[in-house]
């Protein structure tokens, strides 16, 4: 089969990493093109040579001016039937959106001769808000979700957020879109092989140290963990926070970490293109966001058997069966009292060994809904 994946671009992401490895392995059996709308991401080098790489713009988009962000994405929804033809219309079987936004409604144009598959991974009812613009771009996204044949979520969560949000989304036939759940995929040996590069040695080894690994964006609520950071070191509950990840809340959470002078232990590390080091010699991985989809990272620190934090999000789902893992409320009270129990050692003790890790019925089932 010919497939066409779209996305944002190939930067440092979840999404991003999942992409790459459903890619890379379907690609030994089908003609793989990845369609990004920036380009220069740092993980289009990590792609199999099989897989036919092209990009509508040849920049990235953190490089633009607030301006041209806004000008660029009025007019990819302006003018999204020019690009779905000089882009993606092609002698596709399948044409496959893998992410919300600009690209799900390019490819989302009307065209009966191909399969249509939009990958939802993100809550749908937190992404937009509640602004005049966020209800636009909901009835927009109502039907160009219609134009797809399957919506597949990355888990119940998002599923049922996602109907709430848009209730009976149906096909031009007035018959319901399918709706699947397929958990994220990610190549486990991958994570472990690249997990054993040397680093220089960042981490305190007189304290315990956090680490988060994330875009830094609103939804992460880096913000929140700095403040809760100051509370605890404030009640000489000594730690260090880390903080793998690159985003537009950068320069807010730099100046936050100054004002509260928590600059010698609490630490942006920048962007990492392999941050898999960096989390096997962590002491927790953590992942405190205001909402999630999935959460890559938690699958990331289940396969080197880290012990995981994360707040009461969909990304619960990842960790239902894995010991090591505390779900704290998600509000900075609670995760400030988890931390302060975890440091004053009165949370349960943590297993040492590996749990076994294999998600290639993952790979599966998305091989079963594309032949379908």
């Amino acid at each position: 089969m010919k497939i066409i994946f779209g996305i944002t671009s190939l930067t440092i992401g979840g999404a991003e990493k999942v992409l790459v490895d459903i890619a890379n392995k379907l690609s030994t059996k089908h003609e793989i093109t990845i369609l990004t709308i920036y380009s220069n991401g740092e993980l289009e080098k990590n792609l199999n040579k099989n897989i036919q790489l092209k990009s509508i713009f040849n920049f990235k988009f953190d490089d633009l001016s607030k301006s041209k962000k806004q000008l660029i994405s009025l007019k990819l929804l302006l003018f999204k039937k020019y690009y779905y033809k000089r882009y993606v219309k092609s002698n596709n079987d399948i044409e496959i959106a893998f992410l919300e936004g600009p690209i799900t409604r390019i490819f989302g144009v009307r065209n009966p001769k191909v399969k249509k598959i939009a990958w939802i991974h993100n809550d749908i009812s937190k992404v937009f808000g509640n602004s005049l613009k966020a209800k636009i771009k909901i009835a927009i996204d109502k039907k160009t979700y219609g134009k797809y044949r399957t919506l597949i979520f990355v888990s119940k969560d998002n599923r049922d957020r996602f109907t709430e949000v848009y209730k009976d989304v149906r096909d031009e036939y007035l018959q319901p879109v399918q709706k699947r759940v397929v958990y994220n995929y990610i190549n486990p040996e991958n994570v472990r092989q690249c997990a054993e590069e040397k680093i220089e040695d960042v981490f305190n080894k007189n304290t315990i140290n956090f680490l988060i690994v994330a875009r830094l964006t609103k939804q992460k609520r880096i913000d929140r963990v700095i403040e809760v950071h100051k509370s605890l070191i404030e009640h000489k509950y000594i730690h260090n926070f880390y903080v793998i990840g690159d985003g537009p809340e950068k320069e807010n959470l730099e100046k936050q970490i100054q004002e509260n002078n928590v600059q010698d232990t609490f630490h942006l590390l920048g962007s990492k293109v392999n941050p898999y080091p960096y989390m096997k010699n962590a002491d927790f991985i953590c992942l405190l966001s205001e909402f999630e989809g999935y959460g890559m990272v938690i699958e990331e620190a289940k396969i080197l058997g880290k012990p995981i934090i994360i707040t009461d999000t969909a990304a619960r789902e990842a960790v239902e069966n894995y010991k090591n893992s505390i779900i704290v409320k998600n509000t900075e009270q609670g995760i400030y009292s988890e931390i302060r129990d975890i440091l004053k050692k009165k949370i349960k003790n943590f297993s040492n060994e590996r749990e076994d890790y294999n998600n290639e019925r993952i790979l599966q089932k998305i091989e079963k809904i594309l032949e379908e």
